[in-house]
């Protein structure tokens, strides 16, 4: 009877372990209100500015290593018709987001530059037509296509996109990187 009790005992105190254990990753139930400050300068496009070297504020994704953040950033990605350029990140008349290098910096807070502030020759300004947390989960969203998220968070490929370098083609001749 008391070895009974003695498995028992066990088999609970294994059974609260592994529930007091295992993490959930945080999901936000109400959207953080907009900061205007990152709409400023997040990002910097060069090293050159006047006034002498000035300190860089640190931009972080909240969103990054989040699996809910970037499958919702997939699903913003196509309401919001970005695959009409950029073609499920492959390509078309937008460049490829399943590069390695980027032509404006693939940190999250250039990615966010890109979106709110938009970029010259074609990419549309965001800014103020995208609240902020859904920018962030577009941002997620990007960079695990580049493959720059935990694979375990990363939501999994659309048969639409094909991941190999040679299929990328450029427009005009050169390289492609």
């Amino acid at each position: 009877m008391r070895k009974l009790a003695a498995a028992g005992i066990a088999v609970l105190a294994l059974i609260s372990w592994t529930l007091t254990s295992c993490q959930r990753e945080k999901r936000e139930l109400r959207a953080a209100p907009v900061r205007r400050a990152i709409y400023g300068d997040a990002a910097r496009q060069s090293e050159l500015q006047p006034g002498g070297p000035q300190t860089e504020p640190q931009v972080t994704n909240p969103d990054h290593a989040n699996a809910w953040s970037i499958s919702e950033g997939q699903r913003l990605f196509e309401w919001y018709n970005c695959v009409g350029c950029h073609s499920h990140g492959g390509g078309g008349i937008g460049p490829p987001l399943i590069k390695k290098h980027w032509i404006y910096g693939g940190q999250p807070a250039n990615l966010f530059d890109t979106i709110v502030k938009g970029r010259p020759n074609g990419m549309p300004a965001w800014g103020g037509r995208i609240p902020e947390y859904q920018v962030w989960q577009i941002v997620a969203y990007v960079r695990s296509l580049a493959g720059e998220q935990p694979f375990a968070a990363t939501p999994v490929r659309t048969d639409e996109l094909e991941q190999k370098p040679t299929t990328i083609h450029n427009k005009v001749q050169g390289e492609t990187r």
